[in-house]
């Protein structure tokens, strides 16, 4: 079984991804009969007209998002852990994550502000200028220092630096405000409309368009910085790019969608479940499959079938993702007796 799915995994996973993406455009609230979706998806009209703006206006951009979000971060983990040859590198190693959090910290819990920078675009803006701050202070210091185990481990200093602020920020702040925050941080990709996904949509594109420019490197750099440089890789201008397409990815979906956990760093490995190779030519499109069959299930997962009531995205992903985790961390023997 694991043979054929490995030989046919081009058809499976695009099958699967259809399937559930029928299935999440069907949940909600209003129950949209699959036979009335597919009618929509069709150019046809439903039974009910009111279900069509349903499904354009709230479903169809939800599971867009969903997809995109996926693909994105599962795609930007991949590259941290090859870049950094370590399994439990994951795309929020680079500290942009907590830079948004810090930068969205600062907007909603300072006087109030919570209240008149609500709109997800506002919020998206700011999140951004903080994932940009951080990667530029990644960037310059990623010059001085070429030993990649460093640099991750001063990204993870970067994020636990601006975690402390943002502890600080929550100590001293309104209960009000706090709310706002901690809303956001339970991440979303259920708020965004059409414009913001042709955003997040561009974002995702540039940052797969860099990957893709770095698949010589990326398989090289699994055999060590000396093979590389013996094979021609240009060390620092490579791993600048994988720098550079990792932060666009990540940024750009914690922009939009809030800090999404657990999904770049386990969907990687889900992904080498279902197909046994190292070549990146086959793993990056495998994996963004992956990615948004993930997000899907999980979005589909937190809209509990038959409730009105709606689990955080975040909580879902950490059901599924830490297992994956602790799986990594038991196969690979890191932890040993």
């Amino acid at each position: 079984m694991k043979k054929v799915v490995q030989k046919y995994w081009w058809i499976l996973l695009p099958a699967l991804l259809v399937v559930l993406f029928l299935l999440n455009v069907s949940l909600g609230s209003v129950k949209i009969p699959i036979a009335d979706t597919l009618r929509i998806l069709t150019g046809s009209e439903p039974s009910n007209p009111i279900w069509k703006d349903i499904f354009f206006d709230f479903r169809l951009t939800k599971a867009i998002t969903c997809m995109l979000a996926g693909g994105a971060l599962a795609l930007g983990g991949l590259q941290m852990q090859t870049l950094f040859r370590n399994p439990l590198a994951g795309p929020d190693v680079l500290g942009l994550s907590s830079g948004a959090s810090l930068a969205v910290a600062i907007l909603l819990m300072t006087g109030g502000l919570g209240s008149l920078f609500s709109s997800s675009l506002s919020i998206a803006l700011v999140a951004s200028i903080g994932s940009a701050m951080i990667f530029l202070a990644v960037l310059a210091i990623s010059h001085r220092i070429r030993d990649n185990i460093s640099l991750l481990i001063i990204g993870l200093m970067i994020g636990a630096v601006t975690s402390s602020i943002v502890g600080v920020l929550q100590y001293i702040s309104k209960a009000d405000d706090i709310q706002y925050y901690l809303v956001w941080t339970f991440g979303s990709v259920a708020s965004l409309n059409w414009t913001e996904i042709l955003i997040l949509g561009f974002g995702v594109v540039v940052g797969l368009a860099i990957s893709i420019i770095c698949i010589k490197p990326l398989n090289v750099w699994l055999l060590g910085e000396n093979y590389a440089m013996s094979m021609g890789i240009h060390l620092i201008r490579s791993r600048l790019l994988i720098l550079i397409g990792t932060s666009v990815l990540t940024g750009i979906v914690t922009a939009f969608c809030g800090p999404i956990a657990f999904v770049g760093l386990a969907v990687p490995h889900l992904a080498r479940l279902v197909i046994d190779t190292t070549n990146h030519k086959v793993l990056i499109p495998a994996v963004m499959l992956t990615g948004a069959i993930v997000m899907l299930f999980c979005d589909s997962l937190s809209r509990l079938p038959g409730s009105d009531f709606v689990l955080p995205i975040n909580a879902i992903t950490a059901l599924i993702g830490a297992p994956v985790v602790i799986w990594v961390i038991v196969r690979s023997k890191v932890i040993r007796v």
